[in-house]
């Protein structure tokens, strides 16, 4: 019913194929700044361990394996502040992707329920609630949103955000946490945290990103709170769909057991090289040093060629806008596109005068862009 009650929006990357062209076309050839995709090796260590569980011909458990519930449990403690995660609480999933799209309809919603997301989001969180049959609404104030009625039934947080790098502290959550439970309808929280650990100015850099489960904000009851997580861009393993969701046992419980029925299974090998993933932090602060000189260089010839970068705190774009004035982000595409320079327009994510400008491309690419920029 759920696909029936509401058309889906077109998939907006099609519609970026004439700016790409036109990049390609640029002497040197185009640099694709478009789409997050990792593009450094796939740490050793993990390579290793899909290999050593390449012999895997039994079905793979739907939960996962004890060893890399434990290692998410342990990785939460480590890295976000989280102590005594129940490894019950924790499920594997086939990247995040999924699960935000298919989260409103595992959680029985449907027609007269709402969805809430950050107003310049992720367009797949919208996509989910429209799939369930839910309404999805943009907003960058959910409490308050939350005191307005009891229609709300799943609100989705980003942070940090995807496109704007936006972070929200501890007090924000804390907030949102408290209007959901003093509804009068239950509202579960979830919370996509897929680029925590690529935090850039303070007090991120140095304080972390605070997690939806952290006790500063839960106040010791993970009721009704979820946090998504995704190694694609920590650990450059956007290829092996190694992501999972944590926190509340009773919500994760009903996960579970719809998706074993469905068939919702991560392999068994990418169980074992997110086990392995999550219990080495080496190559994660190494990936992080690679990302912020990337971001340093095309930063700065961003804003050298007049351009703005609005809040940017963390993650892998930077949030672009001229800084001469207000212009349609497709202008902003095209322009940059007749540099050779592919670009998103803030207009897949619900903002019409912002680009947004990934940090995953090569070395060699970023100086290429930044070169151009610099001689525009």
């Amino acid at each position: 019913m759920g696909l029936l009650a509401g058309s889906l929006p077109d998939f907006p990357w099609d519609t970026l194929t004439p700016f790409a062209e036109r990049a390609r076309a640029y002497p040197g050839g185009i640099v694709d700044l478009s789409v997050g995709t990792p593009v450094d090796p796939t740490p050793e260590l993990v390579g290793d361990a899909l290999a050593a569980a390449a012999d895997s011909p039994g079905y793979p458990t739907t939960h996962g394996t004890p060893a890399l519930r434990q290692a998410v449990v342990d990785w939460f403690a480590r890295r976000r502040g989280v102590r005594g995660l129940d490894p019950a609480a924790v499920l594997p999933t086939v990247g995040s992707k999924e699960l935000v799209a298919f989260l409103p309809s595992l959680l029985g919603l449907g027609a007269g329920d709402v969805v809430l997301h950050p107003s310049a989001a992720y367009p797949t969180y919208d996509v989910g609630a429209r799939l369930a049959g839910a309404t999805p609404e943009p907003t960058d104030d959910p409490a308050a949103r939350l005191a307005q009625g009891d229609d709300v039934r799943l609100v989705w947080l980003n942070s940090p955000g995807n496109p704007d790098g936006s972070v929200l502290g501890v007090d924000q959550l804390r907030a949102v946490v408290d209007a959901a439970r003093t509804s009068a309808r239950p509202v579960v929280v979830a919370s996509d945290e897929c680029y925590a650990e690529l935090a850039w100015d303070e007090p991120w850099a140095s304080a972390g990103v605070p997690s939806i489960l952290d006790p500063r904000v839960t106040g010791g009851d993970l009721t009704g709170l979820l946090a998504v997580y995704s190694l694609s861009k920590q650990s450059n393993l956007a290829g092996y769909r190694s992501s999972f969701v944590a926190g509340d046992p009773a919500l994760v419980a009903r996960l579970l057991e719809v998706r074993k029925h469905a068939g919702m299974i991560v392999p068994g090998p990418v169980q074992a090289a997110t086990t392995a993933a999550l219990g080495d932090d080496e190559h994660v602060a190494a990936q992080r040093v690679v990302y912020g000189r990337r971001r340093r260089v095309l930063r700065a010839a961003l804003e050298g060629a007049g351009y703005a970068v609005d809040r940017s705190h963390a993650g892998l774009y930077l949030w672009v806008r001229p800084e001469s004035g207000a212009q349609d982000s497709w202008a902003t595409v095209a322009d940059l596109a007749g540099l050779g320079i592919l670009v998103a327009p803030g207009a897949f994510y619900g903002d019409p005068e912002h680009v947004r400008v990934a940090l995953t491309a090569s070395d060699d690419k970023i100086a290429e862009a930044a070169a151009r920029l610099s001689g525009a």
